[in-house]
């Protein structure tokens, strides 16, 4: 019984998924001209270094094509008669490789060769490039801008008027700034970027860097120039053409920040300027690094997938994310607009000065994010009362309880693979662990370490075990002005560090956490003075009893920061458990312990009989004796955290949606509202509706991307999939449109992933397990790499178990209550 309390107090989920363990496919490796391609790796060879891009792009807004150039100053590392780099989508017209006087090696036109399956081109000059040389490789090219969003992509909106006016923006993460450009669009190769922009008139182009010079160059076009970007990832790449208008200001240090929108929301970006101002202060006092770039631009893009993109010095955001209307926008829509501004200014650091060295480590970028949104806040914006940060931490649990989890660092070498490490381990448990480290460490410590991190490897990439040597280091003033890096010969043993009196190898304290999946939960039971604590894998729908049991279990250790409180103590104790169990003394005999103080740490505490009834007795007669944050973690679903109430509008929204006239009417009012959060409430409204053919209307409106954007279709799905009547519905309409799907979001995909979770979680019945594994069976060449097939079964199995474990006591319990 106490342990299904366990599994009911800790039962929230969060359903994201992650990479594919699968290797890239093997073959014969032909250019599509039937010749041998050079290179047979996903991965670029390392002996062919980009030093310096010089861009120049023009974005036709009429024929919704674009065509380039750019000159990459390359480092040849090896010999070679070969280039190979990275191309998407991309007609290359011509390609030329000069020496370091930009003469050409060649009279001859140049052979490009093209490996779609690797998305990478090849280029073969006659004369061997010599290493130690300097090199220019010169291409044009050309392709129609994108229909996703992924790339140079159009983007569109309407006027007040009802004019439909198109825009160009990019976004490059991970892996589509191939599409935009030939480049070398991995993360390690990092170089600088002089970018020059033609448009017309009536618009302004946008890019990383301020604008340098505008030159008239005929035919009613503009040239714009823009200053040398700082060394910098591919991916962080970023230009937009559009008509936007902006508002500015400028910080204590002199960095001059724009928030722009669509002409008619203007009025909706002031709040976005002062929150953004006074975090870029903030986090340039917390790192001790002055941001280095002259401005930063944060853009309200009206079509984008993802909650927002840290591009240097140009952020892009989704309208909800960045745009906030105090006339209409509720106090929820103000905290999350200044969240997001958190996590993407934080990552200026963690991500553009200092960039993981692959994406298997994709959780330095963006799990410090995430982490950096909570610790800004409280800081910044004490009056938000950001207490949710717990919320946070049940959602990883839910994904990291489940066996389909991956470690935080896991393997991920294609485009689908690295796409799917954008999920709810990178993100909310990178941050749970990392809130584990620094209460761990203190907060001077942690901040003094990081601080360490971020001059260390400016400008450079760094993996998961620098950031853990870079936390145990002491150095002086006299190194840090200096620039250096140090190492103290007094330190007792390499990467030690003090807790509770011992030493801890700090590496191999965090590595149980980033190479292993899951979730450790500690047993605890209590005699006289003693404690026996004890640990294992928490699994959430495989209980002991089950064959399984013992090799799920088999090789999980976690060395765990533990802290408790007890009735007589007045601060919280510590000890670090590094094996599978152990007994800590009490100083006196007490009436209760709690474990994990403020759950401070990243596991889940059971209870003997007697432990559970002397915390649930303190519950009843002295709650304040215990924090909130340590009732919220005992409770957890059961008791949530103080957050700010729910929006009423949204409520009398869903009631008007359940006739005829109040659907037509919030349709109507949809189409034409210019704020997007309050249009994100007439759609859930809208997918409330008990009328399945309103239903399908709403589905066929999301897939025509006129009324409804496509941008929204994947929470569409989500809402009428949620909906007792649109259940089956939305499942159907998803198989019946998959290859369309697949074709608006990529495999991999945040979108994709929200699709199939937000079907398939709804079922709990074997029959529709069943219907699932035979529709997915039925496409297994498209997603045999994805792993959010399996979250999303095991999910389903997992509802099927607790209906089957708890739905008669649930059906018991409330006809007593009833009756």
């Amino acid at each position: 019984m106490h342990l299904l309390l366990v599994i009911l107090l800790f039962l929230e989920s969060q359903f994201c998924v992650q990479s594919s363990d699968s290797n890239s496919p093997a073959g014969d490796n032909l250019a599509t001209n039937g010749l041998p391609f050079p290179w047979s790796k996903v991965r670029l060879p390392n002996y062919i270094v980009p030093v310096h891009y010089h861009l120049l792009i023009h974005p036709n807004l009429t024929t919704l094509k674009f065509s380039g150039s750019v000159k990459i100053e390359i480092d040849v590392k090896n010999n070679t008669n070969w280039v190979v780099l990275h191309s998407k989508n991309l007609k290359i017209f011509t390609a030329t490789v000069l020496d370091e006087n930009e003469a050409h090696l060649s009279d001859k036109v140049l052979s490009v060769l093209e490996y779609p399956a690797h998305e990478q081109i090849a280029i073969f000059s006659p004369k061997i490039l010599t290493s130690g040389e300097k090199y220019f490789l010169y291409l044009e090219f050309g392709a129609p801008l994108s229909d996703g969003f992924y790339g140079f992509y159009k983007s569109t909106y309407k006027t007040k008027a009802g004019e439909t006016r198109v825009l160009a923006s990019t976004h490059f993460e991970p892996t589509s700034a191939r599409m935009a450009l030939p480049c070398f669009d991995e993360p390690i190769f990092k170089a600088n970027y002089t970018v020059r922009i033609r448009r017309g008139p009536s618009h302004i182009a946008l890019s990383n860097m301020p604008l340098e010079q505008t030159v008239e160059i005929g035919n009613g076009l503009f040239e714009d120039h823009f200053e040398v970007s700082v060394k910098m990832s591919s991916y962080l790449l970023a230009f937009i053409v559009c008509d936007f208008r902006s508002v500015s200001g400028m910080t204590a240090t002199g960095i001059n920040i724009s928030i722009y929108a669509v002409p008619e929301k203007w009025h909706q970006t002031h709040y976005a300027l002062e929150a953004a101002l006074r975090l870029l202060e903030f986090y340039e006092q917390y790192f001790n690094i002055l941001y280095p770039l002259p401005k930063m631009d944060l853009i309200a893009i009206p079509d984008f997938q993802s909650g927002a993109m840290e591009n240097w010095g140009l952020t892009t955001y989704r309208e909800t994310s960045l745009l906030y209307d105090p006339d209409i926008s509720s106090a929820s829509d103000k905290l999350w607009v200044t969240l997001v501004i958190g996590h993407e200014l934080a990552h200026q650091w963690f991500g553009n000065l200092v960039t993981m060295e692959w994406w298997n480590d994709i959780w330095l970028n963006e799990g410090f994010a995430r982490y950096m949104e909570f610790v800004s806040l409280e800081a910044v914006y004490p009056e938000l009362k950001v207490d949710h940060f717990l919320d946070t931490c049940f959602g990883a649990i839910g994904r990291d309880s489940l066996n389909s989890s991956r470690p935080i660092s896991s393997l991920a070498e294609n485009p689908t693979q690295i796409k799917e490490m954008f999920d709810t381990v990178s993100y909310d448990k990178g941050a749970c662990i990392l809130h584990m480290l620094r209460n761990f460490l203190t907060n001077e410590g942690f901040q003094s370490g990081i601080i360490r991190y971020l001059r260390r490897f400016r400008y450079s990439n760094a993996r998961n075990e620098d950031l853990w040597d870079s936390l145990i280091k002491t150095c002086s003033e006299e190194d840090f002005t200096a620039g250096e890096y140090c190492y103290s010969s007094t330190q007792a043993t390499k990467n030690a560090y003090r807790f509770a009196g011992e030493h801890i190898d700090l590496k191999k304290m965090m590595s149980t956490w980033t190479l292993q999946k899951g979730i450790p939960l500690v047993t605890v039971r209590r005699q006289g003075r003693r404690l026996y604590v004890g640990q294992e894998r928490f699994l959430k729908i495989v209980l002991p009893n089950d064959p399984s049991w013992n090799s799920l279990q088999e090789g999980y250790l976690w060395h765990i920061p533990l802290t408790y409180k007890t009735s007589h103590s007045e601060h919280e104790v510590k000890h670090l458990l590094t094996t599978k169990s152990d007994v800590l003394t009490l100083d006196e005999e007490v009436d209760w312990v709690k474990l994990n103080t403020d759950m401070n740490g990243y596991y889940i505490v059971h209870y003997d009989e007697e432990g559970w009834n002397c915390l649930t007795e303190l519950l009843r007669v002295n709650h304040t004796a215990l924090s909130f944050k340590d009732r919220a973690s005992l409770i957890h679903n059961a008791f949530q955290l103080v957050t700010l109430p729910t929006d009423v509008s949204e409520t009398v929204y869903m009631v008007g949606a359940q006739d005829d006239s109040g659907w037509a009417y919030l349709l109507e009012k949809y189409g034409v509202s210019m704020c997007e959060t309050e249009k994100s409430k007439f759609l859930s409204a809208l997918a409330s509706s008990k009328d399945s053919k309103k239903l399908s209307r709403l589905l066929q409106l999301g897939m025509g991307g006129t009324v409804i954007k496509t941008q929204n279709l994947p929470s569409l799905i989500y809402m009428v999939a949620r909906n007792p009547v649109g259940h089956f519905l939305a499942w159907d309409f998803v198989k019946k449109h998959w290859n369309e799907l697949v074709e608006k979001f990529p495999l991999g995909s945040f979108g994709i992933r929200s699709i199939i979770v937000g079907t398939v979680t709804q079922f709990s019945s074997t029959e529709e397990l069943r219907e699932v594994e035979v529709f997915f069976k039925s496409i297994t060449e498209q997603v045999s790499q994805l792993r959010v097939i399996q979250v999303a079964t095991e999910n389903l199995e997992k509802n099927i178990m607790w209906l089957k474990r708890n739905l008669e006591t649930m059906r018991t319990w409330l006809q007593q209550r009833l009756n």
